[in-house]
């Protein structure tokens, strides 16, 4: 297979196009236009969509389509009336260190707006999932992530009462829930089991979050346990599709490891 010489190793493989040769018009228009950004830089204006079919010398409805994706992958960015480049993706590593910390190697201002904070009975379905208590209590925060006052995220945190009994008076929302824990109550994290995939927001969270409905998410479920191994949290992480990688590392196969993938 023919791979161009300045292609990028984590580009679709020739671009992208089809041993056939037959490429979709949109497809087209959406390569030059990937293009036109990388020249313009993050916060320029496109140009509108009648000048770009003219460019292309395509119909508006292929520019459209082009545009749309090209806004669902993140590289553009709606802003007033006009739409702009977008800047690079937050890139969020795959571990036990908090939000803040992720969006503060990136030169980002981490932050979050509280929605609610309530306290109920643990039901059925919780307790088994985080390994709490039938019945007893627990709080449930749920906050708006922000990274520089932009709309990222949405974080639900379900936790026993009994191991922080003074979250609502004690904690600040704005602040990293983790560096709460470990700072002001001692408390270490151990280990956890998370889960990730792809989903499309209720019409609740793209409300808060601030985006159409269609829009991908990524959502990160996460059970948390403390350095006993016992229960700590039960974590609902929603990320814009548009907006967020993630990143892990991988480790060599050891001795007591299942040897590397076929």
């Amino acid at each position: 297979m023919d791979y161009p010489n300045d292609q990028a190793p984590g580009a679709p493989v020739r671009s992208g196009i089809p041993e056939h040769g037959r490429v979709p018009k949109y497809y087209a228009v959406k390569t030059r236009l990937a293009r036109l950004l990388d020249e313009l830089g993050e916060g320029e204006p496109l140009p509108t969509e009648r000048d770009l079919s003219v460019r292309y010398e395509v119909s508006r409805e292929t520019v459209r389509q082009a545009l749309r994706e090209l806004l669902l992958e993140g590289r553009l960015r709606r802003a007033g009336r006009g739409t702009v480049v977008a800047g690079p993706k937050l890139e969020q590593p795959l571990s036990l260190a908090s939000y803040t910390e992720g969006v503060r190697r990136q030169g980002r201002r981490p932050g979050r707006t509280l929605i609610s904070l309530d306290r109920f009975p643990c039901p059925d379905r919780l307790a088994a999932e985080a390994g709490f208590e039938q019945g007893e209590p627990v709080w449930h925060l749920e906050r708006v992530l922000l990274a520089d006052d932009e709309r990222v995220g949405l974080e639900s945190t379900y936790v026993t009462v009994g191991r922080v009994p003074r979250l609502d008076t004690d904690f600040d929302p704005d602040s990293s829930f983790y560096v709460h824990l470990h700072d002001r109550l001692g408390i270490g994290f151990g280990d956890a089991d998370e889960r990730l995939e792809t989903v499309l927001a209720a019409p609740r969270e793209a409300l808060l979050i601030g985006t159409p409905p269609a829009l991908p998410m990524l959502l990160i479920h996460r059970v948390s346990r403390d350095t006993d191994h016992r229960p700590l949290e039960r974590v609902r992480s929603l990320y814009r599709g548009d907006r967020f990688s993630f990143t892990t590392r991988l480790e060599g196969p050891g001795t007591d490891r299942p040897g590397a993938p076929d």
